[in-house]
């Protein structure tokens, strides 16, 4: 199955798109390469906001804003993630889930890919735009489903 369509897939049915990924078995490269995926969308994500904050205010260079949102979002991001899925897979396990890790990872960072897309337009937003409500808004319905895909991926995951 094309990545892009279970991206698209996922908005309509998250539990199936997740079932479905968690019935190939525990595929560690698979779940750190959808992981890796999603930060480097994010990390592209970003370039016309830094762009346009480099073009209004040139004391730090373009260069190095790209260099420290790499830092950011492709080296630390994961991490973070991988802290914040177990975090989750806890929470879940208390609240009466009978998931894995692995599944509890798989969850949040098929989240990040699926959401990657509107990732790219707050994106494009920032950089056009800059802030203001428009911005807001798409930054809002990012945040809206990127939980909402968690959380019913992650409630999947965790039966």
């Amino acid at each position: 199955m094309a990545v892009t369509l279970d991206m698209l897939r996922s908005w309509r049915d998250p539990r199936g798109v997740i079932r479905r990924k968690l019935a190939d078995g525990p595929r560690e490269d698979r779940a750190v390469a959808t992981l890796m995926g999603a930060c480097i969308l994010v990390f592209v994500a970003q370039w016309p906001r830094l762009s346009r904050e480099a073009f209004f205010d040139p004391s730090i260079p373009f260069e190095a804003r790209m260099g420290g949102a790499l830092m950011g979002t492709v080296f630390l991001l994961p991490l973070l993630l991988y802290a914040v899925a177990g975090v989750s897979h806890l929470v879940a396990r208390a609240l009466g889930g009978k998931g894995s890790w692995f599944s509890a990872r798989l969850a949040l960072f098929w989240a990040m890919l699926a959401v990657s897309p509107l990732m790219l337009l707050n994106g494009l937003v920032a950089g056009f735009l800059g802030q203001g409500p428009a911005l807001v808004a798409v930054g809002a319905v990012v945040g809206i489903g990127f939980l909402y895909l968690w959380i019913n991926m992650l409630v999947e995951a965790e039966r």
